[in-house]
């Protein structure tokens, strides 16, 4: 089957998510972490690309960019951090699942909400229990005002800074582009909510 060809934005601004691969760590520790966004600063200058905000959790990757060449700046991204990371530790292969994952962002409103998905994924992911104690998320960099990767200041004009933390104090029920675990079960569980569920005989 052919793959569906993405979705272009016509802002230029996307919200991609890339993932290990059988949902494989793909950040062991602290240089890890590291080595991914120097390999993200490099690639965002050669290929004219904006960051304005990221969240690198342990198995996958979300970032808010724009770039009017997404696929090569993803691309280029996804190979610097494979090289470097089978080099670390010895192995082969693939490192992240598929292609990257993308969604559109045309508007202020939904850019904002997207950008506060992504810096709350630790708080949602039980991680952490408030944003600011996550060392590898944009978040401290707005705050900070230590740039590091971000492009801060589209941020700030259309959000003052004040506001942009109330925002992200803010309890909602966002649901965007994510990872959506699946979990099996083996027969036996599944016989047994069958008997409990439906009080029949026999599961089949």
């Amino acid at each position: 089957m052919p793959r569906q060809a993405r979705k272009r934005s016509e802002s230029g601004i996307y919200h991609v998510m890339l993932r290990g691969i059988n949902r494989q760590t793909i950040f062991e520790d602290e240089e890890d972490y590291n080595a991914f966004i120097e390999t993200i600063a490099i690639y965002k200058s050669e290929t004219n690309t904006c960051i304005y905000g990221y969240c690198l959790m342990k198995n996958h990757v979300h970032l808010l960019l724009k770039s009017n060449k997404p696929c090569e700046f993803m691309r280029k991204i996804g190979a610097g951090y494979v090289y470097w990371y089978n080099w670390k530790y010895d192995r082969v292969g693939s490192l992240f699942q598929d292609r990257y994952k993308s969604e559109v962002v045309e508007d202020d409103e939904y850019f904002l909400t997207v950008l506060r998905h992504i810096h709350q994924n630790p708080i949602k992911a039980k991680v952490k229990e408030s944003i600011d104690e996550y060392k590898y998320s944009s978040y401290n960099e707005y705050l900070k005002r230590r740039k590091r990767i971000i492009d801060a200041d589209f941020v700030l004009r259309v959000i003052s800074l004040e506001r942009f933390i109330e925002f992200h104090r803010e309890i909602n029920d966002d649901k965007y582009l994510d990872i959506v675990e699946v979990h099996r079960i083996n027969d036996e569980t599944a016989k047994s909510i069958i008997y409990r569920v439906s009080k029949c005989k026999t599961p089949s």
